[in-house]
C-alpha cells in the first residue's frame, strides 16, 4: 500500500473519530468510561482536601440520607476538585449521585451535580467571578461560570451542576 493511501486512511480515521467524539460531547451522552466509582471518586477529593458528609453517615446510592459518589462523572470530580483550588474556599461536599434529587439528563444520579455547604468565602467567590443569571423559581439564585458550568444557590447549599471540569 502506498504512503499516499495510508495517510489518507489516517485522516480519514481521524476524522470520524474527532466527529464522533463531538458529537458524544455536544448531546451531552455520558458513556461509561465517564463514570467512576465511588472509592476512585473518594480518594481524589480526599487527596484534594474536600470532605463530604452524609446526614445518614453512608455511602449507599439507593439511600436518600446518604452521600454517595456511585457513577459520579469524572469531570464532576475535577470540577469540584478546580473549584477548591480557584476559589481557596473550604468545600464540604452534603450530596452526590444518591437518589432523592431531581431526574434528568444533568442530573445528581447521571453524576453531574454535586452540593456543596454555604459559606461566605464560596458565597464572594461566585459573585465576584461568575455571572449572575437570575432567580430560578423553585430553584434559587443561579450563577454561570466561564466554562458553562452552573451554580444555584439552594436555601441551605450550592447545587452545582459540571457540563465541564472547569470551575
Amino acid at each position: 500500500m502506498s504512503s499516499t493511501r495510508r495517510t489518507l486512511r489516517r485522516r480519514v480515521l481521524t476524522l470520524l473519530v474527532a466527529g464522533f467524539a463531538a458529537t458524544v460531547t455536544a448531546l451531552g451522552i455520558a458513556t461509561p468510561a465517564f463514570a467512576i466509582s465511588h472509592s476512585d471518586a473518594a480518594s481524589q477529593l480526599r487527596a484534594a482536601g474536600v470532605p463530604w458528609t452524609s446526614s445518614g453517615g453512608c455511602s449507599d446510592r439507593n439511600n436518600p440520607t446518604c452521600t454517595s459518589f456511585e457513577g459520579i462523572r469524572q469531570a464532576t470530580i475535577t470540577g469540584i476538585i478546580t473549584f477548591k483550588r480557584a476559589s481557596g474556599c473550604a468545600i464540604t461536599i452534603t450530596a452526590g449521585t444518591e437518589t432523592g434529587h431531581a431526574s434528568g439528563t444533568y442530573s445528581h444520579w447521571n453524576g453531574y451535580k454535586v452540593d456543596f455547604g454555604l459559606n461566605t468565602c464560596a458565597q464572594n467567590y461566585i459573585s465576584a467571578a461568575y455571572t449572575y443569571v437570575g432567580y430560578i423559581s423553585g430553584w434559587g439564585y443561579q450563577y454561570r461560570a466561564p466554562s458553562g458550568n452552573l451554580y444555584t444557590r439552594e436555601g441551605n447549599h450550592w447545587d452545582v451542576l459540571y457540563y465541564t471540569c472547569g470551575c
